[in-house]
Formats: structure tokens, C-alpha cells, sequence
């Protein structure tokens, strides 16, 4: 397939997000018809029009904004983080949480709810635990000396979060079955149903400063992909590039996890299907990514919330969806272009 010329990328991706949206505005056991929306917007935004009524006014500035915008905040710095671990690792089955962090974020929060400490408490051991989790694989990989750094990290990710996966699956155990382990077991499996505005004025400056190290070195990630060697004779520092790349891609990650619990196959499905429009070049990769991976957890999380009626998680509704995009985007390279 060939790539997208810059133009389209930019007006199609723009366009797929407006969409999304506004029908993430739009629908919900709260319909909001078109002009409703447009008029809610025009006073709130530009004091035009009349005023919502209070409840049309709850459900669209106190419920649903937070959520979309934390879905459009996530979905855009796990697709990046998932992108930028793909050409570093040079693995296109690479996916943000690799490093142990979405098992360490998982495990502290567990830990937390085992606790019964307040849900804010919660976010913040949970983002620690991520931190300290790819910390700990990072000590491994560095008393490691002897062998690719790469495949150590890869190896040593694996098998810290098999640990961590162990001791959450021992806390689920220990926890009371009517009140502990709900709470536990529905974190886990991801969702925005209870952010609020306050705990995106948190997280939201966390995922930016994450995705700020991305987006400044985008056009030295393509040089990771020719091996080190080639990579250091082209005068690129290679260990502390890929040290930065790394911490940026964690702390994204390790802020999303902590205020939406786990979602799985955004940063390893979207890298993929933008891939597949843009090329493999980094500095368009990375914008692909960004505008597919908002659109894609705010559609996600639109239908997790719509589809039936009571909200289903959204970890496993992204499941449902990336597997098969996976499989499709697989089976289409297989083939080559």
C-alpha cells in the first residue's frame, strides 16, 4: 500500500477525531441531539445563544468531557509510547507495557485497593509501582553486561512482569470476594467511568512531559532502527537516546495506567495500522499515531459505554476490537503490498 501524502494524513486524521468527537458527545443513556451539542458549545465556549438546561449541562461538561478527553489523552500517548518501543526494540510485537509497567501500575494498585485507601491514594501508588517496576528491569538489564542490551530488557520485562503478575494474582486471592476483590478485578480491567476533571488536571501534565522527549527526537528514533553500530558511526549517542526514549515511553504509559487501569492492544495495534498508511519513517509515524490511537480508545470507549446497558470494561472491549485489527493488519503484510 502507499503511504499517505502528509496533507491527507493531517485532514483525514483531524477529520476521523472530530467525529469521534462528536459522537462521543452525542450518544450515551443521555442522547444529545446536534443542535443541543452546538448550542451547549456556543455558550459555553463563546457565551452565544442561551443556556443548557442543568442537566444537559451535568452530562456534557461534568460526565462525558472528562472521559473524552482523557480517552483522546491516553489513547494518543499509549499509540506514540507503543510506536516509539516498536523502533527502538526494532519489534513490531513490542508494546508499551513490555518493561513491566503495566504490571507494576497493577500491582500497586491492587495493593491499594487491598488497602482500602481513597482512590486518589490509588492512582499514585499505581503510577509509582509502574515507575519502579521498569526501574527494576533496568537494574537487571544493566548488571547484565554480557549480552545484547535489547534482548536483555525484552527478557528481563518479561519475567518482572511475570512476578508482579504473580503477586497480583495473590492479592486477588487474600482479598474479601464481596468488597476487595470487585474493586480489584474491575480496575484491572480498565476504564474511564470514573474519571473526573480533577484527576485529569493530575495526570494530563504527566502524559504530556512524556510525550514531549517523543515528539522532539522523532526524526533520531529512525536511526535506532539501523543497528547501534551503524546508529554510532552516524554520530548518535546511542545508549542515552535510547535511555530518554525509554523513561518518556514509561512515564506515559505508567500516568495512563494509573488513572485508566490497564488497556491492552492500543500502543501494539495502532503503531501497526498507521504503519501501514504512513511508511515506517518515525517523524510521520508518531503523528499517525497519535491522531489513530485518540480516535481509536474514543470510539472504544463510546461503545463500551453505549453497547449495552450496563459499561462494559474497557480493557477487554479493546481486545475484542485490536485482536482482529491485529490479525488483519498480519495476514495484509503477509501478503506485502
Amino acid at each position: 500500500m502507499r503511504a499517505l501524502p502528509r496533507w491527507a494524513l493531517h485532514v483525514g486524521g483531524w477529520s476521523l477525531l472530530l467525529a469521534m468527537l462528536l459522537l462521543a458527545f452525542s450518544v450515551g443513556q443521555f442522547p444529545v441531539r446536534p443542535t443541543q451539542l452546538l448550542q451547549a458549545i456556543g455558550w459555553q465556549l463563546l457565551g452565544i445563544g442561551e443556556p443548557s438546561s442543568p442537566a444537559l449541562h451535568a452530562a456534557l461538561w461534568h460526565i462525558r468531557l472528562p472521559r473524552v478527553l482523557a480517552a483522546v489523552l491516553i489513547g494518543a500517548v499509549l499509540s506514540a509510547a507503543g510506536a516509539a518501543y516498536q523502533a527502538m526494540f526494532r519489534n513490531p510485537l513490542v508494546s508499551p507495557d513490555i518493561l513491566g509497567v503495566s504490571a507494576g501500575a497493577g500491582l500497586g494498585a491492587s495493593l491499594a485497593l487491598f488497602l482500602g485507601l481513597p482512590m486518589l491514594l490509588v492512582q499514585g501508588i499505581a503510577f509509582a509501582g509502574g515507575l519502579a517496576a521498569v526501574g527494576l528491569v533496568c537494574l537487571v538489564a544493566a548488571l547484565v553486561r554480557r549480552h545484547d542490551p535489547v534482548l536483555i530488557l525484552v527478557l528481563a520485562g518479561v519475567a518482572v512482569s511475570a512476578l508482579l503478575g504473580a503477586g497480583i494474582s495473590l492479592l486477588k486471592l487474600l482479598a474479601d470476594p464481596y468488597t476487595q476483590l470487585p474493586s480489584i478485578t474491575f480496575w484491572l480491567l480498565g476504564g474511564l467511568n470514573a474519571v473526573v476533571m480533577d484527576d485529569l488536571k493530575v495526570t494530563a501534565p504527566l502524559l504530556l512531559i512524556g510525550l514531549l522527549p517523543l515528539v522532539l527526537l522523532r526524526w533520531r528514533v529512525n536511526l535506532l532502527g539501523l543497528g547501534d553500530e551503524e546508529a554510532s558511526a552516524l554520530g548518535v549517542a546511542v545508549a542515552p537516546l535510547r535511555w530518554t526514549l525509554i523513561a518518556a515511553a514509561t512515564l506515559c504509559t505508567a500516568a495512563a495506567v494509573s488513572l485508566a487501569g490497564i488497556i491492552g492492544w492500543v500502543g501494539l495495534v495502532v503503531p501497526h495500522i498507521a504503519r501501514l498508511l504512513v511508511g515506517a519513517d518515525f517523524r510521520r509515524l508518531l503523528p499517525a499515531s497519535l491522531l489513530l490511537g485518540a480516535s481509536f480508545l474514543l470510539a472504544a470507549d463510546t461503545l463500551a459505554r453505549t453497547l449495552a446497558p450496563i459499561e462494559l470494561p474497557l480493557g477487554i472491549l479493546t481486545a475484542f476490537v485490536g485482536v482482529p485489527c491485529f490479525l488483519l493488519v498480519l495476514a495484509r503484510s503477509e501478503r506485502g503490498p
